[in-house]
């Protein structure tokens, strides 16, 4: 899996996004880098591995394993 933060102007200051979900908003730009650039480098951090259970839009249960070393690829784009 491959994610991606951007960088740009956000309720009055500087934030970053991953899809449509904004961070809080930064005072500046170098501010919100920074942020997105530390929220990328945790994503590279192993877990536990866990069972994960969730129910889909049809009502069904589902549980899956997952390994705490499957971690995405963090991308920060600026702009």
């Amino acid at each position: 899996m491959h994610i991606t933060y951007h960088i740009g102007p956000h309720d009055g200051g500087f934030a970053y996004r991953l899809d449509d979900v904004w961070s809080e908003p930064f005072n500046t730009h170098d501010d919100a880098l920074e942020a997105a650039r530390i929220a990328a480098q945790r994503q590279q951090i192993a877990g536990r591995d866990t069972e994960i259970a969730f129910e889909t839009t049809d009502g069904k249960w589902h549980r899956e394993y997952s390994l705490g070393t499957d971690r995405p690829e963090t991308e920060v784009v600026d702009g």
